[in-house]
């Protein structure tokens, strides 16, 4: 079962079938290949791995970016981004990073990131006169923090699929690891800067401007404090966080900035609506895909395997965080979360290793793999949106990856960086 089960789904990734009619393919051949297994077994397992309560935060958080990007907020944390680093040498590219930090409270996905804030600023960099093959890669590189900071849909998919962490728990742990890649993201900027003498030829706002630009932007940056906010204090829950959201960005649209209009809602209603019926559909196949690798022992084999060849938690860490990283080149991070976090938690458990350390470490090297060919989504709608050559882009990125490598370095060696807040506020795993 095992051998049909993984033949069936390498040989429809290589032919280029979508990534979630692979995984149902590759379930049913191999429920064929056991003999044993009743066919009823497949929409069963797919019915189940969408229906749950938790789940409707996907659908909502979607809804609530988009909501915010069509209330115009996400012109406004360019706006304050640029006032705020504008003048200073590079600033433009600290801007892009600020964007992606403040954005991804919002939207809590790479790809959102890439294809909105992320391309409007890299033109931005480009007639300000960066190279345009640096400014295309540091956007898709910064994007990588979407999913990281919260709310994030990978952590929610995560928490869902493997039963040892919870969704606010894997928030709380994403809020360093994501300020870290900020940072270390706005240190290579400078460098690479400073490298090839990019200028500040943006003047010093005024600090009226500046409070004028924050005041602004200040209903996009309250949003991951509402949300965990209210989550901790006990006023919803996740899932109802997640409707709060699409609330507060309907009152936000409407009467704040005023951008929402009743005409243009049911329009962004609707593509909300396909795209989460896309992910749902990877989401239902994942989950069938992850019951047949659970129930043919995969697991178990992968963890047989390890424990054969250290005993060190160190070096099992550095192997689940290469192996995310690997399987992120190849697959897209939703289907990829499904298959390896039932695998390589409990191979992580049976080493004592912090559930959110190794949660944090999945989610950040499958982030990361979103950037390195040959699948690389980010680079590829970044390409598209900058009419960028692929492979100059792919090149252009590798300094930018190589400083994001460093986080997840972090993570391994010092698991309070992921595991600290969390603990604060009391989510002990």
């Amino acid at each position: 079962m095992t051998v049909v089960l993984m033949t069936v789904f390498f040989i429809g990734i290589i032919i280029g079938i979508p990534i979630a009619l692979v995984m149902g393919i590759a379930t049913l051949a191999a429920i064929f290949a056991d003999g044993m297994l009743p066919l009823e077994v497949l929409p069963q397992t797919l019915f189940s791995g969408i229906d749950s309560f938790p789940m409707m935060t996907i659908p909502f958080f979607m809804l609530a970016s988009d909501l915010m990007t069509g209330g115009r907020l996400t012109d406004m944390l360019i706006k304050f981004s640029k006032d705020l680093f504008g003048h200073i040498r590079g600033g433009l590219g600290h801007a892009n990073v600020l964007v992606s930090v403040m954005f991804a409270g919002i939207s809590g996905s790479a790809l959102a990131d890439a294809a909105g804030p992320g391309a409007v600023i890299m033109k931005m960099m480009r007639k300000e006169g960066y190279d345009k093959y640096y400014a295309g890669a540091l956007s898709a590189a910064s994007s990588v923090i979407g999913p990281i900071i919260p709310p994030s849909i990978l952590m929610v998919i995560y928490a869902l699929t493997d039963g040892k962490t919870t969704v606010t728990g894997l928030f709380l742990a994403g809020v360093l690891p994501g300020v870290l890649l900020g940072l270390v993201l706005m240190a290579a900027n400078h460098i690479i800067c400073v490298k090839k003498g990019y200028s500040n030829p943006s003047k010093r706002v005024s600090m009226k401007q500046l409070l004028k630009s924050f005041l602004n932007a200040l209903p996009a940056l309250v949003v991951p404090i509402i949300i965990l906010g209210g989550i901790r204090i006990g006023i919803f829950t996740v899932t109802e966080a997640a409707a709060v959201a699409v609330a507060y960005a309907l009152f936000v649209g409407l009467f704040v900035t005023k951008a929402l209009t009743i005409k243009n809602i049911p329009g962004i209603v609707v593509k909300s609506a396909i795209i989460t019926s896309s992910v749902l559909l990877v989401i239902a196949m994942g989950s069938a895909f992850s019951w047949a690798l659970t129930y043919a022992q995969v697991p178990q084999h992968v963890a047989s395997w390890m424990i054969g060849l250290t005993d060190n938690r160190l070096i099992v860490l550095f192997l689940i965080a290469l192996f995310a990283l690997i399987t992120g080149m190849f697959v897209d991070t939703i289907p990829a979360m499904i298959i390896l976090a039932p695998i390589l938690s409990p191979v992580a458990a049976q080493y004592g290793a912090d559930p959110l350390q190794v949660a944090m470490i999945i989610v950040l090297s499958l982030a990361v793999g979103m950037l390195t060919p040959p699948s690389a989504p980010l680079l590829f709608v970044i390409s598209s949106v900058g009419r960028l050559n692929f492979s100059r882009l792919s090149i252009a990125v590798l300094p930018l990856i190589l400083a994001e490598l460093v986080v997840i370095l972090l993570i391994i060696l010092i698991p309070e960086v992921s595991t600290a807040i969390p603990n604060l506020f009391g989510y002990l795993q």
